[in-house]
């Protein structure tokens, strides 16, 4: 993107709002007002489009052509819709391109396992129909089962059933259709039954012979349109016959019965359902199955999400037809592109979506590693959803001197002293070995089919190309490469090349398989490859692509950032806590180049997926400024609270390491009013289950370890009691010191938010303090009631100064943030082209605390704004105290431009004009509130 399209709506700023149906349309509707009074310009949307009944996110999507009953149906959409209008507003829709639900409710899936290769979605979906397994050939794995699937038989757990004319097999709710052909089967046993009873030329009974006859002969239909319309008919027939014939549906009745019987003496009617079962389209399977064998792409690794062919036109078309219209009508202005690296080739998606709804607003979901990665310049896209912007804002607060320091406390108090890449690696290793090894197999058995055809590959063997392959992967530095047809960019050859160069020290035995790959993906294979084989080269290089990313969120945010506790601010989605601090120069590089190639990507601080809330973060990042007082605290708790530990084993639980994890959780999300201290406990313990079980150290989502959860929950139990006075009298005083400076922080990541280039998204409810764990706490009902009377008061606010003083004095209840929100968003209402502009000057600190600031300018024409920040306020004030005025600042100075204006005002605070003459007074910026947000007017160019 490299510049503003005149028919395209840039939001200015948006809100994300997580529909369900206990927020819906209507819910919803009833803040529009409150959210265009506070600001914001466009409203940012989980997914509208049809979802499994009763889900909580959307993502699990069912449907893409109707919007969801759930949330009120189109008609309360439009509803919605015009009320967004009226407010001048535009709407961000999240779509959902790469998954849907694989449930009955999925009717694309189904026509499938009805219709197999004569439905016109067989290819739709992203399966190996030709997979080399017997049992999976020309089947798709269904891994619901919770016994394996001999005892579910046994134990009668999967059912025929008959309704309105069609078989199903039954397994709970899951309920799948039988394949159109294997009618017959049921139905000569209930001919046969009937024969003994009624004349042969009885015409109910010539009836169903007609229908089995059509059955067996259906194969040889001329086209889908005719199969179709037989298929009709025999279930229609079937249908009046079992409802007018009290014969037939005894007989019908009656051989039901003989397939789901639970005789375990009579081993033929396990016979019979298994029979029937095995000429589905689909395999029963117990869950676990599809960890190492499967034939399908799933998201990550959830069985019941399974992955779309969205490189088809026909898909593509299909998917999007009721986002487009919405497009079209200009309902929708933008679009979120959800998990844009589960896609076959993004890049050709997103030219494809350019080309169906062009000059759509469109940001897409990918997480880039920082400092190391950048978004394809050629995407077409306005940027993504801001990830990289939250971590590199949220390393800006992180003081980079004291890493070696955390590292040691870190690593003495735990025990753990192995390298962090060291320890990802092995996660990943663990992923693919335990989650993803079905994935794996497909991929080596298209890498040693080629290589088996080449001159000197017979001897590479299919255990060498998977130890290979599972080494590549996990050394693979970034989410995934982006090589098409053959094209690779520089940044794609570089992170091979260290993938393979640090897996070839790890394996040295394996180098000739390692290179092999190298070359493989660099062309550079001595081979004149057929038009087939270049296909099969093609295909392997997306499908690695596509297993590498899953691999990295499973290995990393899944798994590693609840092991990898040095610092658990740092351990965010997008970030890497490999990195301890950046300095302000490269922050302000960051954004420089934001602003030249990016300038209207999201700038987000809190989403719907990450760990922690915006504020727990900011924090947990003061410790990082005053560690050796963290590590006085530490050991202080680890001896007061040994007599809480329980033994399992020989192990005390929790281990140091999940104990340094439980201490950090309690600094950063504690809520400041201790009256909401039961419900903080039951919300943590949630949280410690569910992160525990991410970990896998102890415990697991396949094999939970409830003993080793319930011990540790007692022990949280114990820390929050409020009797524990020993533990408390240490605790809360430090906490409390945490708690204050982590608002200024807090405070300073807001403005930067609001001000830098992009545009900032804010998360639902976050006007006030975002104190949450990981989904689903950060998904609880928002109270927009109390927020709605907080902007009313707001409104009404003649004395700015003295209630900013206020407001700073109750600074624990929220409202402060709230404030410097709605004063940054309306700012930005009023100066839309300074905020959409690429400019970005870096600002120059001098003086005292002169390594205590951070401050840049945006201008468009003669209009400026200035932010400037504090950083590691523990060395600019005492608790209590915020970093204001001559008293903390002295003699420090911005340095400013030299046609910068002479004259200006705060857009946070109204307090009269401020003259600065090439220099500006940080203790006059801020000498009412610790952030500033600062205008003025120059000469124009």
């Amino acid at each position: 993107m490299k510049g503003r399209k005149s028919t395209m709506r840039i939001p200015l700023s948006t809100y994300r709002i997580q529909l369900n149906s206990e927020f819906n349309f209507q819910k919803l509707q009833a803040i529009i007002e409150y959210i265009a009074l506070l600001g914001i310009t466009d409203i940012y949307a989980s997914p509208i489009t049809k979802a499994k009944p009763g889900s909580t996110h959307g993502y699990d999507v069912v449907d893409h052509t109707v919007i969801n009953p759930d949330l009120g149906g189109f008609t309360a959409f439009e509803s919605l819709i015009s009320t967004v209008k009226e407010k001048a507003m535009g709407w961000i829709q999240d779509f959902v391109p790469n998954h849907m639900a694989y449930s009955k409710e999925n009717s694309l899936l189904i026509d499938i396992f009805e219709h197999g290769p004569h439905s016109r979605y067989y290819e739709f979906f992203d399966i190996e129909w030709n997979h080399p397994y017997e049992s999976l050939k020309g089947r798709v794995l269904a891994p619901f089962l919770g016994p394996h699937y001999g005892e579910a038989l046994l134990k009668g757990e999967i059912n025929l059933v008959f309704d309105s004319g069609s078989f199903y097999v039954r397994y709970y709710d899951i309920q799948f259709p039988l394949k159109i052909e294997s009618y017959a089967t049921i139905l000569t046993s209930v001919l046969d039954a009937i024969r003994k009873r009624v004349e042969t030329k009885d015409p109910d009974y010539l009836k169903l012979l007609g229908v089995v006859y059509t059955i067996k002969n259906i194969g040889s239909s001329e086209s889908t349109e005719e199969r179709l319309e037989q298929v009709s008919f025999i279930k229609y027939v079937l249908n009046e016959l079992y409802t007018k014939n009290s014969l037939i549906r005894v007989c019908i009745d009656r051989t039901i019965e003989l397939y789901n019987s639970k005789d375990k003496t009579e081993p033929e009617h396990f016979l019979l359902m298994d029979k029937l079962l095995s000429e589905q389209y689909f395999r029963f399977s117990h869950w676990r199955v599809a960890s190492e064998e499967i034939n399908y792409r799933r998201f990550f690794t959830i069985n019941d999400l399974i992955s779309l062919r969205m490189e088809k036109e026909e898909v593509f078309e299909e998917a999007h037809s009721l986002i487009c219209r919405l497009i079209e009508g200009g309902e929708i202005t933008g679009l979120r592109i959800d998990h844009i690296d589960g896609l076959l080739d993004p890049e050709k998606y997103l030219s494809r979506l350019r080309r169906r709804v062009p000059g759509t607003y469109t940001v897409v979901e990918k997480i880039l590693r920082p400092l190391k990665e950048t978004l394809p310049i050629g995407w077409q896209a306005e940027g993504t959803t801001g990830y990289d912007f939250l971590a590199l804002l949220t390393q800006l607060f992180c003081n980079q001197e004291n890493g070696p320091v955390l590292d040691r406390i870190y690593s003495q108090f735990t025990g753990i002293e192995q390298d962090y890449e060291a320890l990802l690696r092995e996660k990943k290793r663990f992923v693919i070995g335990r989650r993803l090894a079905g994935d794996l197999d497909r991929i080596a058995l298209i890498l040693h089919s080629l290589c088996s055809r080449l001159w000197f590959g017979p001897d590479v063997t299919i255990y060498g190309i998977r130890r290979a392959l599972v080494e590549v992967l996990s050394c693979f530095p970034v989410y995934r490469t982006y090589i098409s047809n053959g094209q690779m960019s520089k940044q794609d050859k570089m992170f091979l090349e260290e993938a393979v160069g640090i897996a070839k020290q790890t394996l040295p035995e394996l180098s000739v398989e390692l290179d092999f790959i190298l070359k493989f993906f660099l062309r550079e294979i001595e081979h004149s490859f057929s038009e087939s084989e270049e296909r099969e080269r093609e295909n392997f290089i997306k499908r690695f692509q596509q297993l590498s990313c899953p691999l990295m969120a499973k290995g990393l945010e899944d798994c590693l950032f609840y092991v990898y506790n040095r610092l658990l601010s740092l351990n965010e989605v997008g970030n890497d806590p490999s990195i301890f601090g950046i300095s302000s120069e490269t922050f302000h590089t960051f954004l420089k180049e934001r602003a030249s190639w990016w300038p209207f990507t999201f700038n987000a601080t809190a989403t719907h997926d990450t760990k922690r809330g915006e504020d727990a973060r900011a924090r947990i990042n003061v410790l990082s400024e005053i560690p050796l007082e963290w590590e006085r605290v530490l050991y202080q708790w680890r001896t007061i609270n040994k007599q809480e530990k329980s033994r399992l084993g020989n192990i005390l639980v929790p281990d140091a390491n999940a104990e340094y994890f439980i201490y950090q959780c309690l600094i950063g999300h504690l809520p400041f009013d201790l009256s909401q201290i039961d419900q903080f406990l039951s919300r943590f313990k949630e949280y410690f289950i569910k992160a525990s079980r991410e970990a896998t150290s102890f415990s697991g989502w396949q094999n939970p370890n409830t003993v080793y959860e319930e011990k540790c929950c007692r022990f949280i139990e114990s820390l929050l009691n409020l009797n524990n006075t020993p533990f408390w009298d240490s605790f809360l005083p430090f906490q409390k010191k945490v708690a204050h400076f982590g608002i200024i922080n807090s405070l300073s990541q807001l403005i930067l938010k609001i001000a830098a280039p992009g545009i900032p998204d804010f998360y639902q409810g976050c006007e006030l303090w975002d104190f949450s764990f990981v989904d689903p706490d950060n998904r609880r009902p928002v109270d927009f009631d109390l927020r709605k009377k907080i902007l009313e008061h707001f409104l009404t606010v003649k004395d700015e100064p003295l209630f900013v003083q206020e407001l700073l004095q109750n600074s624990a209840d929220g409202r402060i943030k709230f404030w410097i929100t709605y004063k940054g968003l309306q700012a930005r209402k009023k100066l839309p082209e300074v905020f959409w502009s690429k400019s970005y000057i870096p600002l120059i600190f001098q003086g005292i605390r002169s390594r205590n600031g951070f401050a840049f300018i945006r201008r468009f024409e003669n209009r400026w704004i200035m932010a400037i920040v504090p950083k590691f306020s523990t060395e600019l004030c005492k608790e209590g105290e915020f970093p204001l005025g001559t008293e903390t600042w002295q003699d420090t100075f911005i340095l400013l431009p030299q046609d910068a204006p002479l004259y200006w005002v705060s857009l946070i605070c109204e307090e009269g004009q401020r003259k600065w003459e090439r220099k500006v007074s940080v203790a006059e910026a801020l000498s009412r509130l610790p952030v500033g947000l600062w205008y003025g007017e120059g000469k124009k160019i």
